[in-house]
């Protein structure tokens, strides 16, 4: 039987506009990094999908090495297209990234002309589509002058292959050359995409205030702390978590010290009535210019629990001052060597 989404399907979900775009992306995305690979059967992230679509989540999140293996995420979520989403591609917004390592050699990594144009080229074919609405530059090559990396991003959008272009994990300086640069090149900034979560604060300094004065949009990724913002941890280190699987959620992170702030973060999502994963969707929403937060999920009913976050109502001023005395750095920003420069 042909899938046929729900008709409420926009009734719940609220949307934000990008900067000063006239793109709006939902509060709440998909995103496609762990759980749509290879390594997971076709049919549990096909599920996850459609949901995700049912429930007005109308962007999803890949990037070329996305799986295991690499490519494997976007080739599933092609298939998803063709055998369910197609007649809806203008209702979805596709985003993709290169900028990570994806094939052998000196071109299939970082942020050369030659590597982000072949990658996006081999995405596009993965995925069976002939643009994507996003294409990234994954994270800063400090290697590659910035003109040319910035040059291939505005020549997939000259040659059809985009609509909008963004970067990664961006110091706040490089973030503003970068869109001055697009800017020139008459192609803005559409959004940055960095990690951001109570428990990695990074962009609150000077990134957001330089997405504001550039008029891009934000969309926060890993905002449960790589899982560490879930009620997985509490009680300890579970076998078959993604911390004991090596999945970017190092053992080393679940220190005494960290485990004690999550589970006095959990208190206070208890006396509001969430989860503990939902008060950190809550927090990273609070901030008008956080268009987006990107979630991953493993099934329907995480799924399902994480979207609920949105039900909620803001927090307090006192509640914010309570998460402010445990939502501190706790060394699980992953990604910091490309926002270092």
């Amino acid at each position: 039987m042909a899938y046929l989404p729900e008709e409420s399907r926009y009734d719940r979900m609220s949307y934000r506009r990008s900067g000063r775009s006239g793109l709006k992306l939902p509060a709440i995305s998909l995103g496609l990094w762990h759980n749509f690979g290879d390594d997971r059967p076709y049919e549990s992230g096909r599920a996850i999908v459609r949901r995700a679509f049912d429930l007005g989540i109308t962007h999803f999140d890949l990037a070329n090495n996305y799986g295991p293996p690499y490519g494997s995420a976007e080739t599933n979520f092609g298939r998803l297209l063709v055998d369910d989403l197609r007649p809806y591609r203008d209702e979805l917004v596709v985003s993709t990234k290169a900028g990570y390592d994806m094939w052998p050699g000196p071109y299939g990594d970082f942020g050369s002309r030659k590597y982000l144009l072949s990658s996006l080229d081999q995405s596009l074919g993965r995925m069976g589509l002939d643009h994507v609405d996003i294409f990234y530059s994954h994270r800063f090559d400090p290697e590659t002058p910035l003109e040319e990396t910035v040059g291939a991003l505005v020549s997939a959008v000259q040659q059809g292959k985009a609509l909008y272009v963004g970067i990664s994990s961006y110091s706040a300086t490089k973030t503003r050359e970068a869109a001055e640069l697009l800017r020139q090149a008459g192609v803005p900034l559409l959004i940055h995409q960095p990690s951001y979560s109570m428990l990695n604060r990074w962009i609150e300094p000077e990134l957001l205030d330089a997405l504001e004065e550039i008029g891009a949009g934000c969309i926060a990724f890993s905002p449960l702390g790589q899982g560490m913002l879930t009620d997985k941890y509490l009680g300890g280190v579970p076998e078959g978590s993604r911390a004991t699987q090596g999945k970017s959620l190092s053992t080393d992170l679940l220190s005494d010290e960290n485990l004690a702030r999550v589970r006095a973060l959990n208190e206070i999502a208890a006396g509001r009535g969430q989860s503990l994963a939902q008060l950190a969707l809550t927090w990273a929403l609070r901030d008008q210019r956080v268009t987006s937060a990107l979630i991953g999920a493993s099934s329907v009913e995480q799924l399902e629990a994480n979207v609920a976050a949105l039900d909620a109502p803001p927090l307090t001023d006192d509640e914010i001052t309570a998460i402010d005395e445990h939502a501190v750095e706790s060394g699980i920003d992953l990604w910091a060597p490309s926002h270092a420069v």
